[in-house]
């Protein structure tokens, strides 16, 4: 199946998780938290949400009503772990583990929401909320995860375990309980955890910097064009977008192209002045080092250094160690060998497409009789496109017409999705919205029971993070008796009034992606919270939506939806043809550039305490360890450059191998599926009900095993990415 190459690394995150509030922190400074706290009665996040599934009420809550919502939540449930720390009563799994389960409502609630509406929607009183309250919530976890008394409960529980008469995913939760609790540093001495209480709260506050920092870089950097010669190549919605963006900036008369998070511009691949896409491209490295109030070199090394800090802590040589044991790849070698073994191949790969797009620039140059030049990280997108069109004979823009947004939604995520899962959809207009570009949708299982919500908010703004992901307002848990709120977010450039979002096949394939997240959370069907939908390790939880990526281009799924906006003619089969043969077109490129973030995010995280860079040495560090991975290839800068590489500050620190990791065991599945019949009930029904319905109850390895009864392969993976040859085609 054809899927976009790296859809996968737009996952910038999975929002806050379904783990118990004290479990959701990033962390921070050293402010108390306070001991108690009134609600006003009208607030109302302090109290369950009476619309359908628990859906909350953004038509009431407002930015003032945040604070006092957390303050009191934290007072509510430092006395709920109080009272089950002290409880006289021998610890059993209800009094301890179960009551703990049910702890923190409020700000949990208050939480989950906040963090949602700050990544998508923020402003200025977000903003200030999340610098105030990130310090406090550090605090916070701090004081449940190192009680003293609270953690012998649970451990006496975990060393007790199999005489408990549980099932197992009751013995599961006391077992990760136990896990979480030491790894957050409940067996170190009262002076390490003093220690441990400093690390979190400086590196609480240095991550909201950070990721302030970087959302006000990206429109910082937003790349002034003075006449619209200068855009030639771009479309005229594009243009009349640019000049609109001048406009609201005072800038009238000019253009703006706004940027993305990513190394990469969408708009490099049209636009035929050199110099502009020099400037662009310059602009969008250059992001997080300019030595301006948003540098991110000295946020980033002091974070780097208290991770390491933090690791020799808690007995590990450093923060990679730490992070990886408990991962499904277990450890830094296991990590190194998969990442090293694709290097290579992926470079050589680069190289060879290198030398097409040399070839094209000499032809093209020559034919104008001017000078050729060296191929640029600037030109890399522009002269591909060209040789596709060359090889192919097709572009984005022939396809965009058949990819009308809402209609890839309904008549190709949802249809696909009802296909396999029996799953129906309804638009629901009679509930709130937080952002008026948004629309919410009922989801009910074949036999018209409640699933889901879901909410659907595709476009980029300048108030909402970069890249695509999903997240949860409700997860669903028995013991809670919830089902799902889930949302899916893209950075889609909305088009002027009256004019149609036309997709590009990347855009459509990121959204068959995030929906897969979404599935994972919908039919979550657990007992307890801490395990409910996405709560599974990161090197497994991009691979659930890397799977749902193969519908995009199924014939059938394609069939009803790629359809001209304009007259509903389907997209001729010649096309897709070419599409589907250009499926490894450029796979080179699309695995080095993220290699060189996976290997970059491994590098400094593997790197000892005394060897990590000061702010002024980090992008040396960065070139260097690009050199020691292979992967220092000038025309294919990484994904990500380290001042911006949000990855790593929001949960994938250490973890951005997770992606190439999980599509390990998205092509295994996939081959899996394509062998045994493709789209049928069968295969949904088995994939729900073995590995979607089981969030973090089980072993996220043996999931997989549950699955495709067997071990993953690599070769899968490397036939894919282009890397090895498919035995498939030597047949034909």
């Amino acid at each position: 199946m054809l899927k976009h190459p790296l859809a996968v690394a737009l996952c910038a995150a999975l929002a806050v998780s379904a783990l118990p509030a004290f479990a959701q922190t990033r962390g921070t400074a050293n402010a108390a938290p306070a001991a108690s706290a009134q609600v006003p009665a009208d607030n109302p996040l302090f109290v369950e949400s009476t619309l359908d599934l628990r859906y909350p009420r953004f038509d009431l809550i407002q930015d003032a009503h945040f604070g006092p919502a957390f303050d009191a939540g934290m007072a509510e449930n430092l006395r709920e772990v109080e009272a089950i720390a002290n409880n006289p009563e021998a610890p059993t799994f209800e009094n301890t583990i179960i009551a703990m389960e049910k702890s923190g409502e409020v700000l949990s609630r208050a939480r989950t929401i906040f963090s949602s509406l700050n990544g998508t929607d923020t402003n200025d009183a977000r903003k200030k909320i999340d610098a105030d309250y990130a310090p406090k919530f550090a605090v916070h976890r701090d004081a449940i995860m190192l009680n003293p008394k609270l953690f012998a409960r649970i451990d006496t529980l975990y060393k007790n375990v199999d005489s408990l008469g549980l099932d197992a995913e009751g013995k599961r939760l006391v077992e990760r309980y136990h896990t979480m609790f030491v790894r957050a540093g409940a067996n170190l001495t009262e002076a390490q955890k003093n220690e441990m209480r400093r690390i979190n709260a400086e590196s609480a506050k240095l991550g909201t910097t950070f990721s302030q920092n970087v959302l006000n870089e990206v429109n910082d950097s937003a790349v002034v064009v003075d006449t619209v010669e200068e855009l030639d190549g771009m479309s005229e919605a594009q243009i009349a977008a640019a000049a609109n963006e001048a406009k609201s900036r005072g800038l009238d008369g000019k253009y703006v192209i706004t940027l993305l998070n990513t190394t990469g511009q969408p708009p490099l691949p049209q636009i035929n002045n050199r110099e502009l896409r020099e400037r662009i491209h310059k602009a969008s490295v250059a992001r997080g080092s300019r030595g301006n109030q948003f540098d991110n070199t000295g946020v980033i090394a002091q974070i780097l250094k208290l991770r390491a800090e933090r690791a020799n802590l808690m007995g590990y040589p450093n923060q990679a160690t730490f992070i990886l044991e408990d991962s499904t790849a277990g450890t830094v070698q296991a990590v190194n060998d998969m990442l090293g073994q694709l290097a290579p191949a992926a470079v050589a790969n680069a190289k060879l497409e290198a030398a097409e797009l040399q070839a094209m620039i000499d032809r093209e140059q020559a034919a104008k009789g001017e000078p050729t030049f060296q191929l640029e990280p600037w030109d890399w997108a522009y002269y591909s496109e060209k040789v596709r069109q060359d090889k192919y004979s097709f572009d984005d823009a022939q396809l965009k017409p058949y990819f009308e947004m809402k209609n890839v939604l309904e008549n190709g995520v949802f249809f696909a999705a009802t296909k396999l899962y029996g799953i129906t959809f309804k638009e629901r207009t009679d509930l709130p919205k937080y952002h008026p570009d948004t629309w919410t949708y009922e989801v009910k299982n074949e036999d018209g029971s409640d699933l889901a919500i879901f909410i659907f908010d595709p476009y980029a703004r300048g108030s909402k993070r970069g890249g695509a992901w999903m997240n949860s307002y409700v997860s669903q848990s028995e013991l809670d008796g919830t089902l799902t709120v889930t949302a899916n977010h893209q950075n889609i450039p909305k088009p002027q009034a009256g004019q149609p979002t036309l997709l590009t096949w990347d855009e459509v394939t990121t959204m068959f992606h995030e929906f897969g997240h979404s599935l994972h959370g919908m039919f979550s069907d657990v007992k307890y919270p801490f395990f409910s939908g996405t709560s599974v390790p990161r090197d497994f939880v991009e691979f659930p939506s890397q799977v749902n990526e193969m519908w995009a281009d199924w014939p059938e799924i394609l069939a009803n939806y790629a359809k001209h906006y304009q007259t509903g003619a389907a997209m001729p089969a010649e096309l897709l043809e070419k599409v589907q043969a250009a499926a490894k077109f450029n796979q080179g490129f699309a695995t080095t550039e993220y290699l060189g973030s996976a290997m970059l995010d491994q590098y400094l995280h593997q790197l000892p305490a005394d060897q990590l860079p000061d702010a002024d040495e980090v992008m040396a560090t960065e070139a260097a360890a690009l050199k020691a991975a292979g992967l220092d290839y000038a025309p294919v800068p990484p994904r990500y450059r380290t001042p911006y590489f949000s990855h790593i500050n929001g949960g994938y620190a250490a973890g951005y191998y997770a992606y190439i990791w999980s599509e390990v065991l998205d092509a295994n599945t996939v081959q899996w599926i394509e062998q045994n019949g493709g789209l049928t009930r069968a295969n949904g029904d088995r994939f729900r009900s073995t590995l979607l319905s089981r969030g973090g109850s089980k072993d996220a390895k043996q999931l997989f095993v549950d699955f495709t009864g067997h071990e993953p392969k690599i070769e899968p993976l490397l036939i894919k990415r282009g890397l090895a040859p498919d035995p498939k085609d030597a047949a034909q």
